[in-house]
């Protein structure tokens, strides 16, 4: 189900000097931010787990997840170049999965990892905050990249809705629906953060157990996977007909 060589040009196409530099300027944004609120304020719990929450989960991962799923695999679909890899003896879905791995490993590298050193600069992971936010952010790498992986293979303008259901949709409609953020990822990750901090600085509008939760993350990856790869599956390419 992995192939290296569709690794290795997914990888490269992610990780080219253009988009490298996107991906790479929220975390360094973070990460001066948290420099210069720890110089100015101090460590302090309550500021870390709202800096964590409301700039790294609420607004660095999902975009992050955006440009990773989506450049994984939208860009090849526009220009025409997945020609060449749907021209090669490899399955249809062995290509969506090591696409997924791609982007989900990418994703987590420019999220979790910027999450955590944030949150050590912040407060040097007092009450664990540092590490539940970045397992919360390493949850939501799953998730997002197979969400924005199933949009850059069904839609021409994946970028956008991802950018809506993110910045719209969990941002926006979350905090004024309630009902709304039962289908939030970023919710979903913070049931599983509010566990392991296991104290009141992370908290989580979802009651759900963290067994469920994980569960439900789950199911979202495998069937949007799944959905992603009969997509391509069924992608009739000009030069087929």
């Amino acid at each position: 189900m992995y192939d290296p060589t569709v690794a290795r040009l997914t990888y490269r196409a992610l990780l080219g000097r253009r988009r490298a530099l996107i991906l790479g300027a929220l975390p360094l944004l973070l990460i001066v931010i948290a420099v210069a609120v720890r110089g100015l304020a101090g460590a302090d719990d309550q500021t870390a787990s709202d800096l964590l929450g409301g700039l790294a989960l609420a607004t660095m991962v999902p975009i992050i997840g955006v440009i990773a799923g989506t450049g994984a695999i939208g860009p090849e679909i526009d220009d025409g170049s997945v020609v060449y890899l749907l021209s090669k003896p490899v399955k249809r879905p062995t290509i969506i999965f090591t696409k997924l791995i791609v982007a989900i490993a990418v994703t987590m590298v420019f999220s979790a990892l910027p999450t955590f050193v944030a949150g050590f600069i912040l407060n040097g992971n007092g009450q664990q905050i540092a590490v539940a936010y970045t397992v919360a952010a390493l949850v939501a790498s799953i998730a997002y990249a197979a969400l924005f992986l199933l949009l850059g293979t069904v839609s021409r303008h994946a970028v956008v809705f991802g950018l809506v259901y993110a910045l719209v949709w969990e941002a926006l409609f979350g905090s004024l629906v309630p009902g709304a953020r039962t289908l939030s990822v970023q919710q979903w990750s913070l049931a599983v953060a509010e566990k392991v901090a296991g104290g009141e600085m992370v908290t989580s509008d979802v009651g759900l157990t963290t067994a469920t939760v994980l569960l439900v993350l789950v199911l979202v990856t495998v069937l949007a996977t799944w959905y992603a790869g009969q997509k391509l599956r069924s992608l009739t390419l000009a030069g087929e007909e």
